[in-house]
């Protein structure tokens, strides 16, 4: 009997635990791959967690959508901070991070054979879930700067496309998209009657002034955009696993549907401890991404070192940074190298979706500055000597 699962045969295999390997093998590697940070959350998420044990029917199923008390602190943030209203049109559904939420859409609103359109560089975990599901990733390029064009995506809808795909601020590239852009991919949908998915995973992560923008704010978009956050990122929240989407009211029946099929609802300790990290003071997020900010300087001032070896985009956002490497070495050769030579890791850009060169993520996000200083040390002297 063939016991290979067709389904999953076709699916890339995820490639931070390849990585991570890779780096238990090889000791005292500093990792620039996982896309995570390096802070503690903030301790008012602790300081629930008691009652949540004070109540027995916690240990119960709870509501498929989330906890009515973190729902409505969600809302409260979600109009402020995104200039998202939350009313009879719309709906919020928590769910065990973003990529949950990603998921959900997906199932939601697609039939298999259906397409879903992606940006390149994607993020590898949607390409992934749209396969799972029976469906078709349309790859779309952006331009030199990995911003947007809005005509060539309009050019790649199809009689299956059901949605079109944003990420921003960027993974893996760390670009914000413009206003202007975002309004245009979002016209686009309304007028060919799909849907916009706006992942807003990195929302708090802007610089040099960067706002961020959140198309779910738009006029008149609430009927067709689907929005995706998480705690993940902003809140050091990673296992935890607490994210939420924003989606028209007429999608909820069907959302509902697949949470409860997989999840039935998101872990309810979890999401105490998401209503007391969204009530620590505002210190704690301006702190914390303001020490990122600064890693982000120290990084910025080592790459100047790669300008000849490397094409090195400008990104105001996330924690990351997307280089093209002038070389003709496969990316995946090319870190192994490193980590095996220089005990430096990064992620190799086919596993976002680019094949026309040699591309590599660096993520700068989980690493305190001293040890940030050092990885980009080692990456920029690994990168001079086996590229050279």
């Amino acid at each position: 009997m063939n016991y290979q699962l067709s389904r999953m045969a076709a699916i890339q295999s995820p490639i931070i635990p390849a990585v991570g390997e890779l780096i238990r093998n090889s000791p005292g590697t500093i990792s620039l791959g996982q896309g995570v940070v390096h802070y503690q959350p903030p301790l008012t998420a602790m300081e629930l967690l008691p009652k949540f044990l004070a109540e027995p029917k916690n240990h119960l199923y709870q509501p498929v959508v989330g906890i009515s008390e973190l729902l409505k602190v969600l809302a409260a943030k979600l109009s402020r901070f995104n200039g998202i209203d939350i009313n009879e049109k719309t709906a919020i559904v928590v769910t065990a991070g973003s990529n949950m939420g990603f998921i959900n859409a997906i199932l939601a609103i697609t039939s298999p054979g259906d397409e879903i359109i992606l940006n390149t560089p994607y993020y590898f975990n949607h390409e992934m879930a749209i396969k799972m599901a029976g469906c078709h990733p349309v790859l779309v390029g952006t331009d030199a700067n990995y911003q947007l064009i809005p005509e060539a995506i309009a050019a790649a809808i199809t009689d299956k496309t059901r949605a079109v795909v944003t990420i921003s601020p960027n993974n893996p590239t760390g670009v914000v998209y413009s206003e202007t852009a975002l309004k245009q991919v979002n016209e686009i949908c309304r007028e060919r009657g799909i849907y916009h998915i706006s992942d807003e995973a990195y929302e708090y992560f802007t610089y040099d002034h960067v706002k961020h923008i959140s198309p779910g704010a738009f006029a008149g978009s609430h009927q067709y955009t689907i929005s995706l956050f998480s705690l993940s990122k902003a809140y050091g929240f990673a296992s935890w696993r607490i994210g939420y989407m924003v989606i028209p009211e007429h999608l909820l029946i069907a959302v509902k549907k697949a949470q409860d099929t997989i999840l039935i609802c998101p872990p309810v300790v979890s999401q105490y401890a998401a209503l007391g990290a969204l009530q620590a003071k505002d210190d704690y997020l301006k702190d914390n991404i303001g020490n990122i900010a600064k890693v982000r300087e120290i990084v910025i001032n080592s790459l100047q070192l790669l300008q000849d070896l490397c094409t090195i985009t400008p990104a105001n956002g996330a924690f990351y940074f997307f280089l093209k490497v002038q070389t003709k070495m496969n990316d995946l050769e090319l870190v192994k190298k490193l980590i095996q030579e220089y005990k430096i890791a990064v992620i190799p850009g086919t596993t976002f979706g680019m094949e026309d060169g040699c591309y590599l993520r660096v993520a700068y996000g989980a690493l305190p500055a001293d040890t940030a200083k050092s990885g980009i040390e080692r990456l920029v002297k690994g990168l001079q000597s086996i590229v050279l």
